[in-house]
């Protein structure tokens, strides 16, 4: 992609990635959430921090297999979207759906395997989203920092089970997530085995 192209790249991701809580917000002022509008604003910004996450983890690999370096440019937007989402979503269900309520949180925290799948990939976002600026790789060293960020796929494989356990029947939409998550995974390990054979060799 040539360099005029790629200055505009950054910005045009960023206006998109507002776009689903722009349509979120419009929909909501204007009563177009269906039955129960608190649950579908929870599915559309559940569903949204999925995308930007496996979006995030395909950047690498659309380096490595495509030849598109310009992709990991993008890759901490992505991720830094996925997780705002995820903050969102986890926001509307604390302070919207349960009403701040303390108890009800917990409850459904320690007893409902989909909220605890759930809970557990935000968690692990936090500490991946706090340590993606430059000072912290540096801060952390780039090898720790890397072990670190590689839980995104724990992270992506418990949003997954929590997409699967929340729809219940119909898991057609989160297998293909599923699919492509698994894909992306196995190309990063036949990446570095590749990359392993060729040192070897070199030495």
């Amino acid at each position: 992609m040539a360099p005029r192209r790629r200055a505009w790249l950054k910005p045009a991701v960023f206006a998109g990635a507002l776009a689903p809580l722009a349509a979120i917000l419009w929909n909501a002022t204007h009563h177009n959430l269906g039955a129960n509008p608190v649950a579908e604003a929870l599915n559309e910004l559940g569903l949204t921090a999925l995308v930007f996450l496996v979006a995030s983890l395909a950047c690498t690999p659309l380096r490595e297999v495509l030849d598109w370096p310009w992709a990991v440019g993008l890759r901490r937007m992505l991720g830094l979207f996925a997780f705002f989402y995820a903050l969102l979503h986890a926001t509307t269900y604390s302070l919207v759906d349960q009403r701040g309520n303390l108890r009800a949180i917990f409850a459904d925290v320690t007893k409902r395997p989909f909220i605890i799948a759930g809970f557990l990939a935000f968690l692990i976002l936090i500490p991946l989203a706090a340590t993606s600026t430059a000072k912290a790789v540096q801060r952390l060293g780039f090898a720790r920092w890397k072990r670190l960020h590689r839980l995104v796929y724990v992270a992506g494989g418990l949003a997954i089970v929590h997409f699967v356990l929340r729809v219940k029947k119909d898991v057609r939409e989160p297998a293909v997530y599923g699919v492509i998550l698994g894909v992306l995974l196995l190309t990063r390990v036949a990446l570095w085995a590749k990359r392993r054979a060729a040192r070897a060799a070199a030495a």
